[in-house]
């Protein structure tokens, strides 16, 4: 079933793909060409998604198993078309080649761990017989689906972050209302579209496209979704818990991760060399990327000095082609925003070590020194090619330091301590922290989700699934 009509991409309805009269155009990230015309959900448009997604999970059903052959079945297609869907995600979202394959790729592990999930749905026995006057009872739980879920996912992760959801909420045994970066909307209906072609029957997965802000209050308003899942800012989130009411939310929000190099870290120039790639890595734009790094005083120089030349081996430029790092921003507006803070922090006294040029919506990566805390680049979420570089002399300072921020999802620690290892785990305010590794370290079946303005619930597939099912308690007399 080809989801074109007159080279425009329409909403996925009931396995359908419905063309409306209003579109948005979609532009090569790096060229700035238009690459694609979407059709804009309408209000009747995603009522008509969401009805039919309510009705789907009323009347039909699909058995855990027949959950995990579909899944499985859809990780095999992507495998066959990985090449075509990594260049889908280069041109649209700007990431580079290379590590467009490796989203491809981790999409593809997601979908088989959620398949496999979805064979160990499981609840558990509650010892009711211990309480006086219940010795004639047998009580356990069961893990039921929520009902209609309510996807809302970014650009920077086009989709592996829309394969965190959807797989998991399928695993469950939900029904799904999709809605995609307005930005990055192509991988999306590519991911849905082979969905359809390994068996997932229609209903059970809709996808509706447009700007966030007015799709978004439509989904909002609709009180047959049960929940929300939604990655993206911050103030988006706190916008969707407050109008959730009592009904199921996840969020996964920013993030400015610290990571903290010690003067006894095993391998300094490895540790250099992850902060500064991870740092980099999608030019800057992942809510767990290397932001700030806090590096003891004894090896702050040595540890400057590598991170400049590995950020000078990086190549910049077109992300199709397979030997370049660092391609565009999302948008030249962004690059833009990104190049005013870097100029800002210089006028407050910050140092550019490396980069600081900007062309279009090519920001060359860049590596800020004696930055200060209140600098937007320390503590606010700068979601570019931009690391910020400050010395310490007491660890303890710089877990103050680490801890001194609104968010809390991820942070890294570099040292051979065991002891400081283990105070780190306990200290660290976030969700995450990393030994000998930067904040950036992802594996897919991990929970991952933070604290504070980083987040509420966790994903990976078993814990997102946790959270997409209600957990209903059952009592026999016997």
């Amino acid at each position: 079933m080809s989801k074109q009509t007159d080279e425009v991409l329409g909403n996925l309805i009931n396995g359908q793909w419905v063309t409306g009269t209003e579109t948005f155009d979609v532009f090569n990230k790096y060229t700035g060409d238009v690459i694609a015309k979407v059709t804009k959900s309408s209000r009747e448009d995603v009522s008509d998604a969401i009805g039919n997604a309510a009705e789907t999970f009323k009347t039909a059903k699909l058995t855990p198993y027949q959950r995990y052959e579909i899944l499985m079945k859809a990780a095999d297609l992507f495998k066959q078309r990985k090449k075509e869907l990594a260049l889908t995600i280069v041109r649209e979202g700007g990431k580079v080649l290379k590590d467009a394959l490796m989203e491809i790729e981790r999409g593809i592990q997601t979908f088989i761990a959620s398949a496999e999930e979805a064979k160990r749905l499981q609840g558990h026995e509650v010892p009711i017989q211990g309480q006086p006057g219940s010795e004639n009872k047998m009580a356990f739980t069961l893990r039921v689906p929520v009902g209609v879920l309510c996807a809302i996912t970014p650009f920077n992760f086009p989709f592996n972050l829309v394969a965190h959801k959807v797989a998991p909420a399928l695993a469950a045994g939900n029904t799904v209302i999709l809605k995609p970066a307005g930005v990055t909307p192509q991988i999306a209906a590519k991911m849905a579209e082979i969905l359809l072609e390994a068996g997932l029957p229609p209903g059970f997965l809709n996808v509706v496209n447009g700007p966030g802000r007015e799709i978004g209050q439509y989904l909002m308003e609709d009180a047959r979704i049960s929940m929300y899942t939604f990655t993206g800012s911050t103030e988006v989130g706190k916008q969707i818990k407050a109008s959730s009411g009592i009904r199921k939310v996840t969020l996964e929000l920013g993030s400015n991760s610290p990571n903290i190099v010690h003067k006894d870290a095993p391998d300094l120039a490895k540790a250099a060399e992850l902060c500064v790639r991870r740092g980099f890595v999608n030019a800057g734009q992942a809510c767990i990327s290397v932001q700030r790094i806090y590096v003891h005083e004894d090896v702050y120089a040595a540890f400057v000095d590598k991170s400049i030349e590995v950020a000078s081996s990086l190549l910049v430029g077109d992300p199709e082609l397979e030997a370049t790092d660092i391609g565009p921003m999302i948008s030249v507006k962004e690059a833009e925003r990104a190049e005013q803070w870097i100029q800002e922090a210089v006028q407050q006294g910050a140092t550019i070590a490396h980069g600081g040029q900007r062309t279009g919506a090519v920001l060359v990566p860049t590596i800020l020194t004696n930055t200060l805390a209140s600098m937007k680049v320390m503590c606010q979420e700068v979601f570019a090619p931009v690391i910020c570089i400050t010395s310490y002399s007491d660890i303890n300072e710089a877990f103050l330091a680490a801890n001194d921020s609104n968010y809390g999802l991820q942070a890294g620690i570099f040292t051979s301590d065991l002891q400081l290892a283990f105070r780190a785990a306990r200290e660290l305010e976030f969700g995450g922290v990393i030994i000998n590794d930067v904040s950036t370290f992802r594996a897919d079946i991990m929970p991952y989700g933070g604290v504070k303005d980083s987040g509420y619930g966790k994903e990976g597939p078993r814990y997102a699934i946790q959270e997409m099912t209600n957990e209903k308690l059952v009592v026999f007399d016997i």
